[in-house]
């Protein structure tokens, strides 16, 4: 795949390079303009993602389905005015939320992860707190990504000496070989129902790197 699939064209746009026989996948609205011959068609199963990817994104409440961009020419993507970050995987997963996808290369894997499996009662709080699902994506391999945030985002490198403690609200992604949980000097009880993420922390560690954004809006 070519190493400038994305061009960041401004915070909010990017240019999508699109060639025969390479697929892209853009989230439905995305596409600004294009030049060339390029077809835009639904594509329910996301990816590679196949059934089982399906089946997390319905119960997960984001059963919207993906566009397959293929064909030869270049798209500008942007969705909503929100600030576009293109991270680049090498053969790492990238855990992001559906929601925050805006375009991605159809060499990348893609597959559904049920967050309290990887970090217990955390997956259960966002859900809580953010109005996000239980279910986060995930996308493995080697390729390009470009994600939506508010505000411009900022890449923390995560070290095994040194974790990252964020505000679950301010988290759009995280990649590598990392750990997280749920830090806070308040109890469950007090913690539902609570309108901010303030009261309590998502500690990430390992080795990888964490995406934060500037603003605490939802996408």
């Amino acid at each position: 795949m070519c190493e400038m699939t994305f061009r960041e064209i401004n915070s909010k746009m990017v240019e999508a390079t699109v060639v025969p026989g390479q697929r892209l996948f853009s989230q439905r609205g995305a596409m600004l303009a294009y030049r060339g011959e390029v077809a835009f068609t639904p594509n329910v199963q996301g990816g590679q993602g196949g059934v089982m990817s399906m089946i997390g994104r319905r119960l997960a409440n984001e059963d919207t389905p993906l566009m397959t961009v293929e064909g030869s020419g270049t798209v500008l993507f942007g969705h909503g005015g929100h600030h576009v970050q293109v991270i680049r995987l090498t053969g790492d997963t990238l855990y992001v939320e559906a929601d925050r996808l805006l375009a991605f290369e159809g060499t990348l894997q893609q597959g559904t992860m049920f967050l309290g499996s990887q970090g217990g009662v955390m997956g259960m709080v966002r859900g809580q707190v953010s109005g996000q699902g239980l279910f986060t994506t995930t996308l493995k391999g080697h390729g390009a990504v470009a994600v939506m945030a508010h505000g411009g985002v900022f890449e923390v490198p995560i070290t095994p000496q040194r974790p990252v403690h964020v505000d679950p609200q301010a988290y759009v992604a995280h990649h590598g070989d990392v750990r997280n949980k749920l830090s806070t000097a308040l109890g469950w009880r007090d913690m539902v129902g609570r309108g901010s993420g303030e009261a309590f922390q998502l500690e990430l560690s390992g080795s990888g790197a964490v995406f934060v954004q500037a603003s605490e809006e939802k996408l």
